[in-house]
């Protein structure tokens, strides 16, 4: 029993070490904001933002493979949860960049940026 004891503080310190290494670079990317991923532009918005989106549906993904057991599951009920999360949330990141493109060039010549 001390072995799955010992088991699970491992799986515990790996999982924090991941988590905390997506999150250091997306808070080192948003402080540093490198002109070149910010100025630009690719499908709607800044390729910093794209970084940020798509290291968020990471740790999305990974946080639900570690802590709601995932990995044990049979495959078809892992692709049923992991990718009806992803399409909803690309989704509602589609329909929030449109509408923000949306506002923006209608109220850029009301309000300065």
């Amino acid at each position: 029993m001390a072995h799955a004891h010992e088991s699970n503080t491992k799986r515990i310190w790996v999982v924090l070490v991941i988590l905390s290494l997506l999150t250091t670079v997306e808070v080192v990317l948003g402080i540093i904001k490198p002109a070149s991923l910010h100025l630009s532009s690719v499908l709607g918005t800044s390729p910093l933002n794209w970084i940020f989106i798509i290291l968020t549906l990471v740790k999305a993904y990974y946080i639900a493979w570690a802590f709601m057991h995932l990995e044990g599951e049979k495959k078809w009920f892992r692709r049923s949860i992991v990718w009806s999360a992803i399409f909803l949330i690309c989704y509602l990141v589609t329909l929030v960049l449109i509408e923000g493109g949306y506002l923006y060039d209608t109220l850029s010549p009301l309000v300065r940026w």
